[in-house]
């Protein structure tokens, strides 16, 4: 068995269904021998997406996402979409090619050190320099990517020990032990008999979910302890969804972009569970307001995470959803804040915003998504990219029993056609739809040719503009409507892009036709376009 062989055996062994990747000569070994397996291979356009593509999947599936790619120029393309899962915790292995042994530090033609370039943005990188270490390698890799705070390994495969055979008998560890790696699952007993305690206490407990409930699979149980305790819940933009939108205990996102009222909860309550949450500074730009005359509880599977941007008074590692288990095996009394509640609901009545219409022949953003939610499937999957499509989503976007995805921590803009890909590639009987702004429409269309070649059905919807509208808006705001670079001119008439995709095209410029246009819009599963003309002036609040 050679190098190549190998890996795709390991592959075979952790359960690998598909692969995002793009070819090249020092990653071509392993392309020829995963002919020989069932593993899917998806060619994506540019290998940036790949890791997009692989986060989207491993996002609904559950499983750790798959992409490899060439060396030198094909790795360092893939490092924003490294980054960008690092950002968000995404579990994912990340395969490139490298030169041979040999040549390296020789400045050989594509050559990159790409486990240096990636340092700050993997969870653990590898470069290979003996065949018969890659069971091990892919074991430890697979193992590090998917426990604690999940996130992205890189392994680094260099063209001679691709082609190397083995010089002993191939064998996959059944087990993995690293002494060095020892993630905490179980929360600490005392710690959480002392947090059952304060929300018996409570006058006012709120819960605020991040990214990590989702991660950890504890939607269902972060619901029911809730539900128990009659505790609201808010939750930062990766924690959306974590409760359905119109719950009667759920108060929207938190944050720079988020809701008053949610702010204004998080801040008056007494008792507050940040779970699975970084308490980054586009949740909590003031940790100081947070922690002021209130207990804070932080849950968190990395402890490296619990205090460094606010200090808990009760800190408490672990998996959410081990811990939510572990609260509601101790927690055998149903609690009652209706009066909390109600204070709540009252400010949610007192502080929604109301938008200005939309001038003649644009639509509105708002009712534009609240109607595209309401026309989607229970179970659909709604991808939002970067930008002002992203703060109106987060906003409006009304979430059932499906999933939000969007990029988080790293606001990658073009994230959502890939990871929508990806989604639905991992859910194929589910509708999934991306939502994206024109301007990163552009950095990801070329994954139009992927959808085709596959039979990939996703919905996208280009909200736009003509302008980068996020940026415009802060040049509005901060520098009085002095405009640099964010204009977008030259654009593409989407009308022909669909069609040469072999996409129908439909087009929004009013609020009057646009609940019939999404209904035959979404009625099949089929690879379709919408582009929503909207207001260029337009602004998010």
């Amino acid at each position: 068995m050679i190098g190549a062989e190998a890996i795709v055996k390991c592959l075979e062994k952790e359960n690998t269904e598909v692969i995002f990747g793009y070819s090249g000569v020092a990653i071509d070994p392993f392309w020829n021998k995963i002919l020989d397996s069932d593993i899917k291979t998806v060619l994506i356009r540019t290998e940036q997406n790949a890791a997009h593509c692989a986060s989207g999947y491993a996002r609904i599936s559950g499983k750790v996402g798959v992409c490899a790619v060439t060396s030198g120029p094909g790795a360092t393309n893939l490092i924003t979409g490294i980054a960008t899962a690092y950002a968000d915790s995404i579990p994912m292995i990340a395969i490139t090619g490298q030169v041979n042994s040999d040549m390296i530090g020789s400045d050989v033609f594509q050559e990159a050190d790409i486990t240096g370039a990636v340092e700050s943005f993997v969870k653990y990188s590898y470069l290979i320099r003996d065949v018969n270490d890659i069971p091990k390698v892919f074991k430890e890799a697979f193992y590090i990517a998917s426990t604690g705070r999940k996130g992205p390994v890189l392994i680094d495969i260099p063209f001679d020990i691709q082609n190397d055979e083995m010089t002993e008998k191939f064998a996959y560890p059944e087990t993995i032990s690293m002494r060095s790696y020892k993630p905490t699952v179980k929360g600490n007993t005392v710690q959480i008999k002392k947090v059952i305690k304060e929300v018996e206490k409570a006058k006012r407990p709120i819960i605020c979910v991040g990214g990590g409930v989702h991660l950890s699979g504890a939607t269902q149980e972060l619901i029911k302890f809730a539900e128990l305790n009659d505790v609201p819940v808010v939750s930062t933009m990766m924690g959306i969804g974590a409760m359905p939108s119109d719950h009667p205990l759920f108060f929207g996102m938190v944050g720079n972009n988020g809701k008053a009222y949610a702010n204004r909860a998080m801040n008056e309550s007494d008792l507050l569970l940040m779970v699975g949450a970084r308490v980054a500074d586009r949740a909590v730009n003031r940790p100081d307001l947070i922690t002021e005359n209130k207990v804070m509880v932080h849950i968190d599977v990395d402890p490296a995470e619990i205090g460094k941007n606010v200090g808990p008074t009760i800190p408490l590692v672990g998996d959410i959803k081990h811990i939510f288990a572990e609260f509601l095996a101790q927690d055998d009394h149903a609690d009652d804040h209706k009066e909390w509640i109600e204070t709540l609901r009252s400010y949610k009545e007192q502080m929604m915003t109301l938008r200005a219409p939309a001038a003649e022949g644009f639509v509105d953003p708002e009712a534009f998504i609240r109607a595209l939610s309401k026309a989607m499937d229970d179970d659909a999957i709604y991808v939002a990219d970067v930008g002002q499509n992203q703060i109106w989503s987060c906003a409006y976007h009304i979430v059932k029993n499906g999933r939000f995805l969007t990029s988080g921590g790293m606001g990658t803009m073009g994230y959502s056609i890939p990871a929508a890909l990806g989604g639905k590639i991992a859910a194929p009987k589910r509708q999934v739809v991306a939502v994206i702004g024109d301007g990163a429409f552009q950095m990801s269309m070329m994954e139009l040719a992927t959808m085709r070649q596959y039979g990939v059905k996703v919905k996208i919807v280009v909200m736009n503009n003509g302008y980068l509208g996020m940026v415009r808006e802060h040049q509005h705001n901060v520098y009085n409507d002095n405009y640099s670079m964010v204009k977008l001119e030259g654009d593409p008439d989407l009308s022909l892009i669909s069609a040469a995709y072999g996409m129908e095209y439909y087009k929004v410029d009013g609020n009057t036709d646009m609940e019939k246009a999404l209904d035959d819009f979404l009625k099949d599963d089929s690879s379709e376009l919408m582009e929503v003309m909207v207001d260029p002036m337009a602004l998010t609040r």
